[in-house]
């Protein structure tokens, strides 16, 4: 499944109002930590196709950046049922992703 980019516009569809597992980083183009981790987040993508994938870039959306107080980037998050359930901040390998679905 591919990893849907979310704005202010569908992020509530495809997030809060969605029901099972969704996980979301919030990221920005010129953070290297962020580019380090994105080629994870899409594998597993591939790997967990039970899991909803999406991105919020941060420049883009700085309302939902808010939202959700996001300090630093990139930060993690896990929602089940439309409420958030894991949070970490900082980049992270794909068997770090996958044990936040765990």
């Amino acid at each position: 499944m591919a990893v849907i980019s979310l704005t202010k516009d569908n992020f509530d569809a495809e997030v809060l109002n969605s029901s099972g597992t969704v996980f979301v980083d919030f990221w920005a183009s010129w953070c290297g930590p962020c580019r380090m981790t994105a080629p994870f987040v899409e594998e597993a993508s591939e790997e967990r196709k039970d899991v909803k994938f999406c991105k919020v870039n941060v420049d883009d959306e700085p309302e939902l950046a808010e939202k959700f107080n996001v300090m630093s980037i990139p930060t993690l998050l896990v929602f089940k049922d439309g409420k958030s359930v894991k949070r970490e901040m900082g980049a992270r390998d794909k068997a770090g992703i996958l044990a936040m679905l765990a």
